[in-house]
């Protein structure tokens, strides 16, 4: 069960002018579903992408990262589920090639401007000439107003499509953010097993955009994890079509501010809605780490606590058994870490001070908080002024059967 996500009405979905897409039945893994999706974007789109750290990266994101280093601009992005392409070598990569070399033909453009995705599982060859006999249907159906149907045809695991979108006024002009994203477990930074299309109208120099690219995934794809596992796929792709008339070339630009905020709020709301249809999840957790000395430091005790399988068992039976947080906390890697200043509070209940059992926490207390579907776990380490945030969910029965279940 999806944990409080939000899908908007397909009358909130605005599309994003200099944008289409079309889905199609590839039979690529199931029959009988959608599982085949190009977005045709309009010349002089600007395109910039963030992917996977895994070194075990699927043929299709070594293609994508060659074809943004190398080729001229992207004219099109194609998506398939039901087989990730990745852990299949040489044929795997000749597979990429050929998807981006049949949709190029079709289009009239190069091989080089089209990017190719692919999730599902690993380690089995991609059936690439359903994919190919399939783009003929995508192209047909591809339209603005079709990202519903992409969310839908992306998912794998996914009980619920992610999608964003947004109008905003830029300098007097208005503006188009959409965007949708899957992922529901091997799900951890660097990225998570998941894929996220963010689109907007504004129009951005590619080398402005592929900067902002890596900062927003930072601060959003790169703050989620649901099981500490990296995916070999994960793929981040923000599309600048510049239909609005709006042109943004530097960050001194006025204009340029909000737009990323609004674009880092897009894909942060993406980011989230990817934990909360996490597998079996049924809480949704924010660990935020106060008071550390760096970045570095915040995020090393925040993912110790969102990876222990102690702490999110104990969340999905709503145990206030917090001595595993305190543990978690101690085993993060801070080897100076001074215990008696730490504090730690389970949503607006203080359940540790100086390191130990707070005098005034009541087990009722915690045991309110734990369940509740949202809780917010906060830890002030008293050694800096620097915060930062992660944002993770429980670990289910379900959860163990969704994985073992997977391939059958």
């Amino acid at each position: 069960m999806a944990i409080n996500l939000h899908i908007p009405a397909r009358d909130a979905i605005h599309p994003v002018p200099g944008i289409r897409i079309g889905t199609a039945e590839a039979g690529i893994r199931k029959a009988d579903r959608r599982d085949l999706t190009v977005l045709l974007l309009d010349e002089g789109t600007s395109v910039a992408g963030v992917f996977t750290r895994n070194r075990f990266r699927a043929a299709p994101v070594q293609v994508c990262e060659a074809h943004l280093a190398t080729g001229p601009g992207i004219r099109a992005l194609v998506i398939n589920t039901g087989n990730a392409n990745a852990g299949t070598g040489a044929p795997g990569l000749q597979a990429a090639n050929d998807t981006c070399a049949a949709l190029a033909g079709q289009l009239g453009v190069q091989a080089s401007q089209i990017l190719p995705f692919s999730t599902g599982v690993i380690l089995e060859p991609l059936p690439v000439d359903r994919l190919i006999a399939g783009l003929p249907a995508a192209i047909r159906d591809a339209a603005p107003d079709h990202w519903f149907e992409a969310a839908h045809s992306i998912m794998t695991t996914d009980t619920q499509p992610k999608i964003h979108s947004r109008r905003l006024d830029l300098g007097g002009a208005t503006v188009t953010i959409t965007g949708i994203s899957k992922g529901a477990g091997m799900i951890r930074p660097n990225m998570a097993t998941m894929l996220g299309f963010l689109g907007t109208d504004a129009g951005l120099a590619p080398s402005l955009l592929q900067a902002l690219t890596r900062r927003i995934a930072d601060q959003s794809f790169n703050r989620i994890t649901v099981d500490g596992d990296t995916s070999t796929n994960d793929s981040f792709i923000i599309m600048a079509t510049g239909a609005s008339g709006v042109r943004i070339e530097s960050e001194q630009d006025p204009r340029f501010a909000p737009l990323a905020q609004a674009l880092t709020d897009a894909a942060r709301d993406l980011a989230q809605k990817i934990v909360r249809d996490a597998e079996g999840a049924t809480k949704f957790m924010t660990i935020r780490v106060e008071q550390a000395a760096s970045t570095e430091e915040a995020l090393k005790v925040a993912y110790a606590i969102a990876h222990s399988p102690l702490v999110k068992t104990a969340f999905y039976a709503s145990d206030p058994n917090l001595g595993r947080i305190l543990a978690a906390i101690g085993y993060a890697g801070i080897d100076d870490l001074d215990v008696s200043r730490l504090t730690l509070w389970l949503g607006d209940v203080q359940v540790a001070t100086n390191g130990g059992r707070d005098p005034h926490y009541r087990e009722e207390d915690g045991q309110r908080v734990m369940a509740e579907s949202e809780i917010l776990v906060r830890v002030a380490l008293g050694r800096g002024n620097v915060a930062d945030t992660v944002y993770t969910c429980d670990f289910s029965l379900e959860y163990v059967r969704i994985n073992a279940d997977y391939r059958s």
